[in-house]
């Protein structure tokens, strides 16, 4: 049984761009699988991994492109047929660079506390500043409208509440979303959720994941753990990715309701309740 197993979506990722997150998870002390998924139409990627030639990691061509939460499944569903392979599963993006023990950290931390199914370290970009990536469950407003509202002060207010950015950070807390670059779980509760809901091509299949766990269980923050993420926000960036978003987006207020969702309304104001701070 390994400590924890990891997996790595990639789609005609240059070799490159992986180098960096493989070494940091060739520091890790601990005994893992990881796992590179590749949607790409070749397999140009496996000629690196046999020449990287560590055993701990395995290419998976899937010779098709169903989306980013289909990819990781492949490797879900192995574990959910398996529970003896892993205890932990780790969903990371290739962008990602971490330091020595912090998996280590993690790792422990979720050891001694099985009421939690999912956890989520602190996050920085490579410049050092801090992201906030923990959200309250989003409304369309958060989501969509805001896109095309042409007011930066609007935006900024709904940004403050959705974004959290009125909580201390530096503290640990139950929160209703993580940020889905780095899905840390316990393997039971993917098992019990079934995994990515692949209707959600590509954005908000994080979201949705995240959602479903925490009715299960604990969804946590998890300072003591920092790690890098090189995020771009190509959505923002393309207008093909912006429209991948927005479908994604209309799926997910579809499932869990677009202005009656009594979860969303019940969770965010007892994370509110719990975490606000004045900032004076």
């Amino acid at each position: 049984m390994y400590d924890f197993t990891a997996c790595i979506v990639t789609y005609n990722t240059p070799a490159s761009d992986l180098e960096r997150i493989i070494k940091c998870f060739q520091k890790i002390k601990l005994n893992f699988k990881l796992w590179i998924s590749d949607n790409s139409e070749t397999d140009n990627l496996k000629f690196f991994f046999e020449k990287t030639d560590d055993a701990r990691i395995e290419y998976i061509f899937n010779n098709s492109n169903k989306g980013f939460g289909a990819g990781h499944n492949v490797v879900i569903n192995k574990l959910i047929s398996n529970s003896k392979i892993s205890e932990f599963h780790l969903i990371i993006n290739a962008d990602i660079y971490f330091e020595e023990n912090v998996i280590e950290k993690i790792v422990e931390y979720m050891k001694n506390h099985n009421e939690i199914g999912q956890i989520g370290p602190k996050i920085r970009d490579f410049e050092g500043k801090f992201s906030y990536t923990c959200r309250l469950f989003p409304t369309p407003a958060n989501l969509i409208f805001r896109r095309f509202l042409p007011f930066k002060n609007i935006v900024e207010k709904m940004d403050y509440d959705y974004e959290m950015k009125w909580a201390n950070f530096d503290e640990m807390m139950e929160v209703p979303i993580l940020s889905g670059c780095f899905i840390f779980s316990r393997v039971s509760a993917l098992k019990e959720i079934g995994g990515f809901d692949e209707r959600y091509f590509m954005y908000m299949e994080d979201y949705d994941l995240c959602r479903r766990i925490g009715q299960k269980y604990k969804v946590i923050y998890f300072p003591e753990a920092e790690i890098f993420h090189e995020h771009g926000k190509a959505s923002y960036k393309s207008k093909k990715l912006m429209m991948f978003h927005v479908k994604s987006a209309i799926k997910y207020f579809n499932k869990w309701g677009w202005f009656f969702d009594k979860e969303r309304k019940v969770k965010n104001r007892k994370c509110m309740s719990k975490y606000k701070k004045q900032k004076l």
